[in-house]
């Protein structure tokens, strides 16, 4: 069975991100939300946050680089658990603003991660 490595969605009037079915166990034990590297967000599994992220966020205390990344993946960070029954998650609205993401986005896999971006009207 192919993976599902893109989706399109509305949120609802609650901000609310209904992620494909195939998707759901992928984020059953939980989702991160931060700020991506540039006007667009990252979506994580809270496996993955705990497992990768994490740990490479934990470098030297005089390590300016790693000192950035914190700043850029812990500003606005946000957890929280996926609504089983109808499989939504709710995107904090100053994670939207960032991202310039009104109630449309798409959402495209990259790695382990999610990008979560308002969708492209050039193309």
């Amino acid at each position: 069975m192919a993976s599902l490595d893109y989706f399109e969605r509305k949120l609802d009037d609650k901000r609310r991100l209904t992620i494909p079915s195939e998707l759901r166990d992928e984020f059953a034990s939980g989702v991160v939300l931060t700020r991506g590297f540039g006007k667009y967000l990252h979506m994580y599994p809270t496996g993955t946050w705990d497992n990768e992220v994490e740990p490479e966020l934990k470098g030297s205390i005089l390590d300016e680089r790693i000192a950035d990344l914190n700043v850029r993946f812990r500003r606005g960070k946000t957890d929280a658990q996926l609504d089983i029954k109808q499989g939504r998650v709710t995107l904090e609205q100053h994670l939207l603003d960032y991202a310039g993401i009104d109630r449309e986005l798409v959402a495209v896999r990259a790695g382990a991660y999610w990008r979560i971006m308002k969708p492209d009207l050039d193309d």
